[in-house]
């Protein structure tokens, strides 16, 4: 009988200790999953979050010229292209102009979106070569932007056609990407935001590929 006691204390102290066990464990559990949510919750929607928004709309004064610069230098571009598509005797180079203006034209929006998102000015449509426009060549905005036609060189290849457009257009197209070249790599060095410092290697790129293209239809 003595042992028959001593074994159900036991027994009964055993239980006791596994439950108080059990209940410790799941208290600490609970403790841990509280704390760790608050953690949880605080991470995502706290400083990590705000620092990356605040990191990807930084930008700086070299971020706002280039775009300002850029803008007006790619509409160049594009109405040279499109003096291409009723001017140019080549298809190699209708082809050409129809490439620079489809990578051109979109780009020209997304400065123009990054512009007002900045509060910055963005620089008014001019009529960029003739009769599909020159106005505007003369008010100092070439001055500053390396590559830009003038008036002069715009109305000339407007009365050229054939053969003779063909070699006056990719001549100043290079010399017009190769400024668009030199302007992007400025901003590569100075500029603060991704999005256009991204961009700024994307004309890099392409147009350097282009300058190469263009010197092998001049032979």
């Amino acid at each position: 009988m003595h042992a028959t006691r001593n074994t159900r204390t036991v027994l009964i102290r055993r239980a006791a200790l596994a439950a108080a066990a059990v209940t410790a464990a799941a208290l600490t559990l609970s403790a841990c999953g509280s704390d760790g949510g608050k953690t949880d919750d605080a991470s995502p929607s706290g400083k990590p979050s705000a620092t990356a928004g605040a990191s990807a709309g930084k930008h700086n004064a070299a971020d706002a010229t280039f775009a300002q610069e850029m803008i007006p230098h790619h509409r160049q571009a594009v109405a040279m292209a499109d003096l291409a598509a009723t001017r140019a005797g080549s298809a190699d180079v209708k082809a050409l102009a129809a490439t620079i203006k489809k990578a051109q034209d979109p780009e020209i929006t997304t400065m123009s979106g990054w512009l007002k998102s900045w509060g910055e000015k963005v620089p008014q449509d001019h009529d960029m070569a003739g009769t599909h426009g020159m106005a505007g060549m003369d008010h100092g905005e070439g001055k500053t932007m390396p590559g830009m036609m003038s008036a002069q060189e715009m109305a000339t290849m407007k009365n050229a056609t054939g053969k003779a457009f063909d070699t006056q257009f990719l001549k100043l197209m290079v010399k017009h990407h190769q400024g668009a070249v030199t302007m992007a790599g400025t901003e590569r060095k100075q500029g603060a935001y991704g999005p256009a410092k991204k961009l700024a290697g994307d004309i890099i790129t392409a147009q350097n590929a282009e300058i190469a293209r263009m010197r092998k239809l001049l032979g």
